[in-house]
Protein backbone atom coordinates (compact mmCIF):
# COMPACT_ATOMS: atom_id res chain seq x y z
CA UNK A 1 0.00 0.00 0.00
CA UNK A 2 2.60 2.18 -1.19
CA UNK A 3 0.39 4.97 -2.10
CA UNK A 4 -1.52 5.41 1.35
CA UNK A 5 1.92 5.83 2.47
CA UNK A 6 3.29 7.98 0.15
CA UNK A 7 -0.01 10.36 1.10
CA UNK A 8 0.10 10.46 4.52
CA UNK A 9 4.50 11.25 4.52
CA UNK A 10 4.03 13.41 1.36
CA UNK A 11 0.97 14.67 1.35
CA UNK A 12 -2.58 14.82 -1.26
CA UNK A 13 -1.35 13.12 -4.11
CA UNK A 14 -1.45 14.79 -7.42
CA UNK A 15 -2.96 11.67 -8.70
CA UNK A 16 -5.10 9.32 -7.00
CA UNK A 17 -5.00 5.77 -7.39
CA UNK A 18 -8.64 4.89 -7.18
CA UNK A 19 -8.07 1.07 -7.62
CA UNK A 20 -6.78 1.66 -3.71
CA UNK A 21 -10.01 2.55 -2.22
CA UNK A 22 -11.90 0.19 -0.93
CA UNK A 23 -15.28 2.03 -1.71
CA UNK A 24 -14.00 4.58 -4.00
CA UNK A 25 -17.84 6.01 -4.27
CA UNK A 26 -16.83 7.53 -1.34
CA UNK A 27 -13.83 9.45 -2.08
CA UNK A 28 -15.50 10.92 -5.30
CA UNK A 29 -18.59 12.06 -2.85
CA UNK A 30 -15.84 13.75 -1.17
CA UNK A 31 -14.55 15.24 -4.24
CA UNK A 32 -17.61 16.75 -4.93
CA UNK A 33 -18.28 18.26 -1.45
CA UNK A 34 -14.91 19.80 -1.52
CA UNK A 35 -15.96 21.36 -4.58
CA UNK A 36 -18.89 22.36 -3.03
CA UNK A 37 -17.78 23.95 0.33
CA UNK A 38 -15.17 25.86 -2.21
CA UNK A 39 -17.49 27.51 -4.09
CA UNK A 40 -20.84 27.82 -2.03
CA UNK A 41 -23.26 25.62 -4.35
CA UNK A 42 -25.36 22.71 -3.35
CA UNK A 43 -23.83 19.28 -3.90
CA UNK A 44 -26.81 18.21 -5.23
CA UNK A 45 -26.41 20.41 -8.28
CA UNK A 46 -22.73 18.98 -9.19
CA UNK A 47 -21.99 16.55 -11.15
CA UNK A 48 -18.63 15.04 -12.86
CA UNK A 49 -17.61 15.73 -16.12
CA UNK A 50 -14.36 13.79 -17.39
CA UNK A 51 -11.45 14.42 -19.69
CA UNK A 52 -9.38 11.36 -20.64
CA UNK A 53 -5.47 12.67 -20.09
CA UNK A 54 -3.52 12.88 -23.15
CA UNK A 55 0.03 12.89 -21.25
CA UNK A 56 0.90 10.10 -18.70
CA UNK A 57 -0.43 10.92 -15.18
CA UNK A 58 3.89 10.35 -14.53
CA UNK A 59 4.45 13.80 -16.24
CA UNK A 60 1.54 15.86 -14.22
CA UNK A 61 3.40 18.30 -12.27
CA UNK A 62 0.27 19.20 -10.26
CA UNK A 63 -3.18 18.79 -9.10
CA UNK A 64 -5.76 19.87 -10.72
CA UNK A 65 -6.96 23.22 -9.30
CA UNK A 66 -10.83 21.45 -8.79
CA UNK A 67 -11.69 17.61 -9.18
CA UNK A 68 -9.19 14.75 -9.54
CA UNK A 69 -7.10 13.44 -11.32
CA UNK A 70 -7.26 9.34 -11.02
CA UNK A 71 -5.40 6.38 -12.38
CA UNK A 72 -5.25 2.56 -12.32
CA UNK A 73 -8.61 2.03 -14.11
CA UNK A 74 -9.11 -1.00 -17.12
CA UNK A 75 -11.14 -1.23 -20.04
CA UNK A 76 -12.69 -4.23 -21.00
CA UNK A 77 -14.10 -4.99 -24.11
CA UNK A 78 -12.77 -1.86 -25.63
CA UNK A 79 -9.33 -0.20 -25.22
CA UNK A 80 -8.04 3.08 -25.39
CA UNK A 81 -6.52 4.58 -28.77
CA UNK A 82 -3.72 7.51 -27.41
CA UNK A 83 -3.59 8.93 -31.11
CA UNK A 84 -7.12 9.01 -31.90
CA UNK A 85 -8.19 9.81 -28.29
CA UNK A 86 -11.58 7.40 -28.97
CA UNK A 87 -12.73 4.86 -27.52
CA UNK A 88 -11.85 1.76 -29.80
CA UNK A 89 -12.22 -2.09 -30.87
CA UNK A 90 -9.87 -4.18 -28.92
CA UNK A 91 -7.17 -5.95 -30.55
CA UNK A 92 -7.53 -9.74 -31.20
CA UNK A 93 -7.45 -11.67 -27.86
CA UNK A 94 -7.05 -8.68 -25.99
CA UNK A 95 -9.59 -8.80 -22.87
CA UNK A 96 -8.38 -6.20 -20.43
CA UNK A 97 -6.17 -2.82 -21.45
CA UNK A 98 -4.92 0.25 -19.17
CA UNK A 99 -6.95 3.38 -19.46
CA UNK A 100 -4.80 6.26 -19.05
CA UNK A 101 -5.31 8.52 -16.15
CA UNK A 102 -8.55 10.44 -16.33
CA UNK A 103 -9.88 13.93 -15.10
CA UNK A 104 -12.66 13.91 -12.79
CA UNK A 105 -13.61 17.68 -12.89
CA UNK A 106 -17.03 18.63 -10.72
CA UNK A 107 -19.18 21.26 -12.67
CA UNK A 108 -22.48 23.18 -11.46
CA UNK A 109 -25.82 22.30 -13.78
CA UNK A 110 -23.72 19.92 -15.84
CA UNK A 111 -25.41 19.32 -19.29
CA UNK A 112 -24.19 15.35 -20.87
CA UNK A 113 -22.69 16.23 -24.34
CA UNK A 114 -25.28 14.70 -26.62
CA UNK A 115 -23.11 12.56 -29.04
CA UNK A 116 -19.26 11.45 -29.34
CA UNK A 117 -19.48 9.75 -25.95
CA UNK A 118 -19.88 6.33 -24.67
CA UNK A 119 -21.72 6.41 -21.26
CA UNK A 120 -19.48 3.58 -20.19
CA UNK A 121 -19.88 1.96 -16.47
CA UNK A 122 -17.15 1.33 -13.95
CA UNK A 123 -17.11 -1.29 -11.67
CA UNK A 124 -14.77 -2.15 -9.05
CA UNK A 125 -14.17 -5.48 -10.12
CA UNK A 126 -14.64 -8.06 -12.82
CA UNK A 127 -17.83 -9.45 -11.47
CA UNK A 128 -19.96 -6.29 -12.16
CA UNK A 129 -22.62 -7.84 -9.70
CA UNK A 130 -22.47 -7.05 -6.01
CA UNK A 131 -25.96 -6.58 -3.77
CA UNK A 132 -27.94 -3.43 -3.62
CA UNK A 133 -26.64 -0.84 -1.19
CA UNK A 134 -28.94 1.54 0.18
CA UNK A 135 -27.95 3.70 -2.56
CA UNK A 136 -30.13 1.40 -5.06
CA UNK A 137 -27.05 0.68 -6.99
CA UNK A 138 -25.02 -2.53 -7.03
CA UNK A 139 -22.28 -2.29 -3.93
CA UNK A 140 -19.71 -3.25 -6.70
CA UNK A 141 -20.78 -0.04 -9.30
CA UNK A 142 -19.08 2.98 -8.58
CA UNK A 143 -20.11 5.55 -11.49
CA UNK A 144 -20.45 6.09 -15.67
CA UNK A 145 -17.70 7.84 -17.21
CA UNK A 146 -18.10 9.25 -20.47
CA UNK A 147 -15.54 8.47 -23.08
CA UNK A 148 -14.44 9.71 -26.38
CA UNK A 149 -16.14 7.52 -29.01
CA UNK A 150 -16.99 8.40 -32.73
CA UNK A 151 -19.44 5.39 -32.55
CA UNK A 152 -23.06 5.52 -31.25
CA UNK A 153 -23.46 4.24 -27.58
CA UNK A 154 -25.44 0.80 -28.48
CA UNK A 155 -22.17 -0.09 -30.66
CA UNK A 156 -20.41 -0.37 -26.82
CA UNK A 157 -23.42 -1.51 -25.57
CA UNK A 158 -23.61 -5.07 -27.29
CA UNK A 159 -19.76 -5.68 -26.61
CA UNK A 160 -20.61 -5.22 -22.87
CA UNK A 161 -17.99 -2.47 -22.45
CA UNK A 162 -17.05 -1.77 -18.78
CA UNK A 163 -14.19 -0.17 -16.88
CA UNK A 164 -12.59 -1.99 -14.32
CA UNK A 165 -11.42 -0.71 -10.86
CA UNK A 166 -9.48 -4.08 -10.76
CA UNK A 167 -8.59 -7.28 -12.62
CA UNK A 168 -8.90 -9.47 -9.82
CA UNK A 169 -9.08 -9.42 -5.65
Amino acid sequence: MQFMQDWIDNGIPKVFWISGFFFPQAFLTGTLQNFARRNLVSIDTISFGFEVLKQPVHHLEEAPTHGCYVRGLFIEGARWDQDAHLLVESRPKELYTDMPGIWFYPEVNRKQPDTAFYLCPLYKTLQRAGTLSTTGHSTNYVLAIEIPSDKPQYHWIRRGVAMLCALDY
